[in-house]
């Protein structure tokens, strides 16, 4: 089995927040107040709406991947306290970032503070939801900089249209050994996917990860033929050592299993061997360090 190593995903105890003056609240059985609305936020099963490094872990076992990076979204409120915990308790299994705190009006007034307070708290990185910040990314200079000398690495998920391209750059320019990593596949489905692409080519150390493709090709559905498609398409414009595989979990595992959020890759004509081994895994354990993953023997199901 070759190296799977998640990207981009997702954990919580609860959600419990307001966004852009809208509420965000852990509800059960899955379900969450998302922006007002009720969703199904979990799979129904998960009915203490608590998406836990266990339960993920149970899952990640099963499809055969041993090992995640854990970023942050504002919707899922800050969870720097819980996932210093996760680090602390599974430092082989998990690469957990921190959160800044945004302010009710967009800002990350404490940017740099929040980042020392983070490298304190042993969190490897920050995971920044930038399409949802109201200032501009050269503001958080100081923070970047303190990321870059301390060896932290950012998460970063950009707006779908070209407002931040600019504005990325120079981050990359100032910050040449900053390690980063663009999420949501570059808003595959929007405006400014290639140009977020392109982006890994501003430096060696910007890579792409696929997390939230599946969810941005949902009305398509698996084995997502576009979204394989797309993966093409960056290799040919950035190559294949610049990519890596993320799931967005847990809120994709609504649609489909956890493992069908990679093996859409695997299974793909479209790609080489080698490109899958880069962009499932091998990248990514690189770019995040980690060390020895464990064995995880395939498992039948009952029904096979």
């Amino acid at each position: 089995m070759p190296t799977i190593i998640d990207a981009h995903s997702h954990l919580w105890l609860k959600q419990d927040c307001y966004v852009d003056g809208k509420r965000v609240l852990s509800l059960k059985n899955g379900r969450s107040i998302f922006m007002d609305e009720e969703v199904q936020m979990l799979p129904p099963f998960m009915i203490d709406s608590r998406n836990s490094a266990e339960v993920f872990l149970s899952n990640m076992d099963y499809a055969q991947v041993g090992a995640a990076v854990v970023v942050q979204e504002i919707i899922d409120g800050n969870q720097n306290s819980y996932l210093s915990e996760v680090q602390k308790r599974y430092p082989d299994r998990f690469f957990c970032m921190g959160a800044p705190h945004f302010s009710p009006d967009g800002t990350v007034p404490c940017a740099l503070e929040d980042a020392k307070e983070i490298k304190k708290a042993g969190l490897k990185g920050i995971a920044l939801p930038a399409h949802r910040l109201h200032c501009s990314l050269t503001s958080l200079m100081d923070m970047f900089l303190y990321m870059e000398k301390e060896g932290l690495i950012l998460s970063i998920c950009l707006a779908d249209d070209l407002n931040q391209i600019a504005q990325m750059k120079e981050v990359i320019r100032q910050c040449p050994a900053l390690k980063i990593a663009i999420g949501h596949f570059g808003m595959v489905t929007m405006p400014s996917f290639e140009h977020q692409i392109l982006l890994a080519r501003e430096g060696e150390n910007v890579k792409i990860e696929s997390g939230g493709i599946t969810w941005l090709y949902n009305s398509e559905f698996y084995p997502y033929p576009s979204a394989i498609r797309s993966i093409r398409r960056a290799i040919d414009l950035v190559g294949e050592q610049a990519l890596m595989w993320g799931s967005d979990y847990p809120r994709t595992i609504t649609a489909i299993t956890y493992r069908m959020s990679y093996d859409f890759i695997s299974k793909s004509k479209e790609l080489s061997e080698q490109e899958k081994e880069l962009i499932l895994g091998l990248n990514a354990k690189q770019f995040y360090s980690f060390g020895q993953l464990p064995d995880l023997p395939y498992i039948k199901n009952m029904s096979e």
